[in-house]
């Protein structure tokens, strides 16, 4: 009898221990779905209006570094033969 008790009781835990886990899952996957929208919220206000575009580029160019910086598009003609 005491050992089919120890066993309910091991499967509540384990049950608990799960339906927790899935609570963080949930809050987590909330979290992610409100930091895809307020990037999103970004993106579009940089779409909208494409001067704000313009000040992030010239804000973010001196944090890249001058080898990754290209003034013409870089594009690599590969011969077929």
């Amino acid at each position: 009898m005491s050992e089919h008790r120890s066993e309910a009781g091991e499967k509540d835990r384990a049950e608990e221990r799960a339906r927790e886990g899935l609570a963080h899952l949930q809050n987590a996957a909330l979290e992610l779905i409100e930091a895809t929208r307020a990037f999103l919220d970004v993106a579009e206000e940089l779409v909208q209006d494409p001067a704000a575009l313009a000040a992030l580029a010239t804000t973010m160019r001196p944090h890249v570094p001058s080898e990754e910086r290209r003034t013409e598009p870089h594009v690599e003609h590969i011969r077929v033969v």
